[in-house]
């Protein structure tokens, strides 16, 4: 009996289809990959819809993704030796090593490990409402397949037609000033609003402000995870990945259902950020910050670069000012990343435009006047540099009361005109 009856006999391995044309695992439901492709029937939005269940293929692919010892270079190479990804789960220990594969790697393929791993992550997805999508999938990423290691699986959570869509990048510091919160958050806003879809990390300070300005703009967002989707980190931003899901975008990653926040894994996950964009916009960084190693991963695929400038005496701006430099195009408004998009980008997004309007104005309340009280509280806050609100109180002692003061910061954080940073400090929005 050959390699392959032998492992077919056990269950644990696949073997050719030939009705179907396709080799897929035996061991599968038929109905699973016919389901695959099945139109969904619900109306609800993407993150309420159950997730879409994979296909033979992509389990194959899965299967070779969670091999120890293999990473997206190898896997694709093998692919390109053996021609599909279930041929490689099909081949015997002799062939397999036979490519220079480890020992650990090919006798967990052999013996059928990897396919048993690979069954227990979808049934993890499914409870998990994950999608997993493979490098062959056309689902996949058209833009993330240009670079040059992408990875062969991710998991998705909430609206896969996102990611085809034109998107901007945009990364920075985690401890950013109010200047940097604020122009991440004003930018991301202006830009979602007219169509370009918000790439970020989800990590605290910028990624977290640009989020929030894509939500505020009505647009879209993915973030990029350096766990598993269904592992939000910062615990503080799980109220922010709900936003996104409900609001119709996007949570990917590479990594396994329930990977936790490893520090490995957010470097790895940086050139998912910049390869799923046109262009990747920096706000704020140290000299040493991750942002760098995202900003080079843009360079090294060929994306454009852009840079918020800072004051140069504030160490979060030496990345973005070191960048400008070097020839990245300095941004101070929407119009100066909208000018350096691509020409069918931005024919694509112009289209988009005509069909709905673009907001002027994201606030809750924009016609509304401010009151006499918050007039004045307007004068004292500036929108680069934080004010308490000891301080605010002790301004205004001889004309405002302190319950008076708390009344009209209250009023005007409604109005999206004020912003109140951790520690009572508030800021003027810009």
């Amino acid at each position: 009996m050959s390699n392959v009856s032998a492992r077919a006999t056990s269950g644990a391995s696949p073997v050719a289809n030939t009705d179907s044309g396709n080799s897929f695992p035996t061991n599968i439901d038929p109905t699973t990959i016919a389901s695959t492709n099945a139109a969904p029937t619900n109306t609800a939005p993407p993150s309420l819809l159950p997730a879409k269940p994979p296909s033979g293929e992509t389990l194959c692919w899965l299967a070779l993704a969670l091999t120890e010892g293999l990473g997206p270079s190898r896997i694709r190479k093998l692919v390109e030796h053996f021609g599909t990804a279930d041929r490689i789960l099909q081949a015997s220990l002799t062939e397999l090593e036979a490519t220079g594969m480890r020992a650990v790697s090919a006798q967990a393929i052999a013996t059928g490990k990897s396919l048993e791993l690979a069954q227990d992550e979808v049934a993890k997805a499914a409870r998990a409402n994950a999608t997993i999508i493979s490098l062959s999938s056309a689902e996949y990423p058209p833009r993330l397949k240009e670079i040059y290691d992408p990875p062969v699986i991710l998991f998705l959570k909430g609206s896969i037609e996102l990611l085809s869509k034109p998107g901007i990048a945009m990364v920075g510091t985690r401890h950013p000033t109010p200047y940097g919160l604020g122009m991440a958050e004003r930018l991301a806003t202006d830009l979602a609003s007219r169509g370009l879809v918000i790439i970020s990390g989800m990590a605290r300070g910028i990624d977290t402000a640009s989020h929030r300005g894509a939500i505020a703009g009505k647009g879209k967002t993915i973030a990029v995870l350096g766990t598993g989707v269904d592992v939000f980190y910062p615990k503080e931003n799980t109220r922010l990945a709900e936003q996104i899901l409900a609001l119709g975008g996007a949570i990917i990653s590479e990594f396994p259902i329930g990977s936790s926040p490893m520090p490995q894994n957010f470097p790895i996950r940086n050139r998912i950020i910049s390869g799923m964009s046109v262009g990747v916009l920096v706000v704020e960084a140290a000299e040493y910050s991750g942002t760098r190693i995202t900003s080079r991963c843009a360079l090294e695929q060929n994306r454009d670069v852009y840079a918020v400038p800072g004051n140069v005496t504030n160490k979060n701006s030496w990345g973005p000012n070191t960048l400008i430099k070097q020839g990245a195009k300095l941004v101070a408004t929407w119009e100066d990343v909208w000018e350096e998009l691509p020409a069918d980008v931005q024919a694509a997004l112009s289209a988009g435009q005509n069909e709905s309007p673009v907001p002027t104005n994201a606030s809750l309340f924009p016609d509304d006047a401010p009151s006499p009280h918050e007039q004045k509280l307007l004068k004292l806050l500036k929108p680069d540099e934080s004010t308490h609100i000891d301080e605010l109180v002790e301004m205004l002692e001889n004309e405002m009361s302190s319950s008076e003061i708390f009344c009209a910061l209250f009023e005007l954080e409604l109005s999206g005109r004020v912003r109140q940073l951790p520690g009572k400090n508030f800021v003027k929005a810009f």
